[in-house]
C-alpha cells in the first residue's frame, strides 16, 4: 500500500523506526535494568515522555488541519482538554469511598460543595468504555457543530482563527465555575487507579506510555492515510484554491468539517492518555495559550508534514522543561524567540529547512552531471 512505502514517506517511516526503537529501550531501561544501575530510566522519566508522545500526537492533530487543509485552528487545546476532562471523570468515578470524604458515590468536590446527587452528565463514565466513547465522541461532536457553523457561513482565515480562540476561552470559563460540576477551578484529581492497576505504580506508568506510543503511531498512520488518499488530495486543493475546488464541484465545506472532525477526536484522545500521567486536569488546560504554543510547535517543526510536527512538539517541550528548571523567567522570552525564528527563517519549519537542502544538494549533482 502507497501509505507504507518507504520510498514515498521516507522521513515518515524513520520517524515510527524511532519511535519504536526508542519505546522499546524506555521500556527496557524501566523495567529490566536495576534501579541502582546507571542506564536505568526513572519513572519520573517515563511519565516525562508519555506527555511529551502526548503532546506529539496533538501536533499531528493540529497539522492534520493547518498544514493540509489551511485552517489555523487557536483552538485545538480545548478539544485536548474536554478529552482529559472525560479520562479525568472516569477516574474520580475509580475513587469510590478512597476519597477524603469517603462518600462511595460523589467526588470530595461535589461532597464539599454540599451537592446531594451525581449530576446525569457524569453517569456512565463508572465504566471505562464510556468513558473513551466520550473521550472521541464529546471533542468530535463540538468541532461538529462549531465547523458546520463555521464552515457553512464560510468564515476563512484569521476570522476563523479568532472564532476557535475564542470557543476555547470560553470553555475555559466556564469549567472554572463551580456549578459546572467539573471541580472548579481546582479541576480533578487525587487519582487512584485505572483499570484496578495503581497509578503510582512503575508498571501502570509504563504501560500509559506504551498506550501513548501506540496512540501516536496509529494516529500518525490513520493521518497519512488520510492526506495520501483521494478526499486528502481535495482537501489540499481546498487549501490551495478553495474557490476553484468549488467551482470544480467538490462540497468544500463537508471535506473541512470531516478533516476538522478527525482532527478533533486525536487531540481528544491525546488529552485522555495526559491526564493519568499527570495526575491532574483543571480549566487552565482550556488557556488559549496553550493553543498558541501548540501553532508554534507545528510551525517549528514543520507544518504539512505530520513528522515535523512531532518533532517541534518534543523539542519545543523539552525545551520548555529544561528552561523552566534552569531559568524559569526566561521561558516565555525562549517561545517568543522560536515563534520568530520560524517565522523569518523557517517558514516551513526544520523539516522543511532540511529537506530544502536535500533538494539543493541532488540539484547540484544532477548539475555537476
Amino acid at each position: 500500500m502507497q501509505w507504507f512505502d518507504l520510498k514515498s514517506d521516507r522521513g515518515g517511516t524513520i520517524f515510527l523506526g524511532l519511535l519504536t526503537l526508542v519505546t522499546l529501550v524506555v521500556i527496557v531501561a524501566n523495567q529490566l535494568i536495576p534501579a541502582g544501575s546507571s542506564l536505568h530510566l526513572s519513572t519520573f522519566t517515563v511519565t516525562l515522555l508519555g506527555k511529551y508522545l502526548c503532546y506529539a500526537l496533538l501536533a499531528i492533530a493540529l497539522d492534520l488541519v493547518w498544514g493540509y487543509c489551511g485552517i489555523l485552528s487557536l483552538g485545538h487545546g480545548a478539544f485536548f482538554a474536554l478529552g482529559g476532562y472525560g479520562m479525568g471523570m472516569y477516574l474520580m468515578r475509580q475513587i469510590g469511598d478512597r476519597g477524603v470524604y469517603g462518600n462511595p458515590l460523589l467526588p470530595d468536590f461535589m461532597v464539599f460543595l454540599n451537592w446531594d446527587k451525581l449530576p446525569w452528565f457524569w453517569h456512565g463514565f463508572d465504566h471505562f468504555w464510556f468513558a473513551m466513547l466520550m473521550v472521541m465522541l464529546v471533542p468530535g461532536g463540538l468541532a461538529f457543530t462549531f465547523g458546520w457553523l463555521a464552515f457553512r457561513s464560510r468564515v476563512t482565515g484569521v476570522y476563523l482563527s479568532i472564532m476557535t480562540q475564542a470557543l476555547t476561552y470560553a470553555l475555559m470559563l466556564a469549567f472554572f465555575r463551580n456549578e459546572m460540576g467539573f471541580g472548579g477551578n481546582n479541576g480533578l484529581t487525587d487519582f487512584k487507579d485505572i483499570l484496578g492497576f495503581s497509578l503510582q505504580a512503575d508498571s501502570t506508568r509504563v504501560v500509559i506510555f506504551l498506550a501513548s506510543a501506540l496512540a501516536l503511531a496509529g494516529g500518525y498512520l490513520l493521518s497519512r492515510w488520510v492526506v495520501r488518499s483521494k478526499a486528502g488530495r481535495v482537501v489540499v486543493a481546498v487549501r490551495d484554491a478553495e474557490d476553484r475546488a468549488r467551482f470544480v464541484g467538490y462540497k468544500v465545506e463537508s471535506f473541512k468539517l470531516a478533516i476538522f472532525v478527525l482532527s478533533a477526536v486525536l487531540a481528544g484522545i491525546a488529552g485522555a492518555l495526559y491526564v493519568p500521567q499527570v495526575g491532574i486536569i483543571n480549566p487552565g488546560e482550556f488557556s488559549p495559550l496553550n493553543s498558541i504554543e501548540l501553532a508554534i510547535w507545528v510551525a517549528l517543526g514543520g507544518r504539512g508534514y505530520l513528522y515535523g510536527a512531532v518533532m517541534g512538539a518534543v523539542l519545543v517541550n523539552y525545551a520548555k522543561t529544561y528552561l523552566t528548571g534552569a531559568m524559569p523567567d526566561a521561558w516565555l522570552f525562549a517561545l517568543g524567540g522560536l515563534f520568530v525564528v520560524a517565522t523569518l527563517f523557517l517558514p516551513k519549519g526544520v523539516v522543511g529547512w532540511f529537506e530544502g537542502l536535500s533538494t539543493r544538494r541532488k540539484t547540484e549533482e544532477v548539475a555537476r552531471g
